[in-house]
């Protein structure tokens, strides 16, 4: 299983986050962009996610609800710039909560003998916004999204 490295330098409005999962880069890219395949693993294991729409083209939008056990929620949304593809996909992410604080978001998928390494890149508008990021618990998120992954990526391979 791959381990979760998630980099926040001083003074940088920027998180990189790298995870190598077991799986090859098709598949690893399917679960980034298939939003059946996506509310099974993206978010907190307490939160539940649905999709209100997902337009994976150049100019589409996108916008998922997270909810907890006592109804509350939370949203996100944004654009992709582009067309995702296994080669890599660039969007826009915007918490609801904190509307106007837009990130881009570039991740990229560098298979690796049947193991894919993703690499997410977040630019956000000022280090007090990545700080916010981060204080609003994003690595609890990050980590347990990446431990949901692996498992479903299992049972993708082996079905």
């Amino acid at each position: 299983m791959g381990k979760t490295q998630i980099t926040a330098e001083p003074g940088m409005p920027q998180i990189v986050i790298t995870r190598e999962f077991d799986a090859p880069r098709d598949l690893v890219f399917r679960a980034y962009s298939d939003p059946e395949l996506l509310v099974q693993w993206l978010g907190p294991r307490d939160l539940t996610m649905t999709f209100d729409y997902h337009e994976p083209r150049d100019g589409g939008r996108w916008r998922y609800v997270s909810r907890d056990a006592e109804g509350n929620e939370y949203g996100f949304h944004g654009v992709f710039h582009g067309t995702p593809s296994p080669d890599g996909t660039v969007q826009t992410f915007e918490f609801e909560g904190a509307p106007g604080h837009v990130a881009l978001e570039t991740l990229t998928f560098e298979e690796r003998d049947d193991r894919t390494l993703v690499r997410s890149v977040s630019s956000f508008q000022s280090v007090e916004d990545r700080d916010g990021m981060v204080a609003a618990g994003m690595e609890r998120g990050v980590r347990e999204s990446d431990e949901r992954m692996e498992e479903l990526l299992a049972k993708l391979r082996v079905g």
